[in-house]
């Protein structure tokens, strides 16, 4: 992924709130190959299929990211 592909993930968070998986992934600190092995065993945060695009809202990462976070004080 390049600096200006991270440039873009980070002004879509403000402007567009669709990412791909590349985007996505760097949003939330996860390799792209890790979230694409996530969403094909049903796993992971909410997606779209735009036609043949694969689309994530920043909100369902967030609120995905949120629910999976571990309590603190907890080990």
């Amino acid at each position: 992924m390049s600096d200006d592909d991270i440039a873009r993930a980070e002004r879509a968070r403000h402007s567009h709130p669709f990412l791909n998986t590349a985007q996505a992934a760097h949003y939330l600190g996860l390799s792209t190959r890790l979230l694409e092995r996530m969403r094909s065993r049903g796993e992971g945060p909410p997606f779209r299929r735009h036609s043949r695009f694969v689309r994530y809202h920043v909100d369902d990462l967030i609120a995905w990211s949120e629910a999976t976070r571990p309590e603190r004080g907890r080990d």
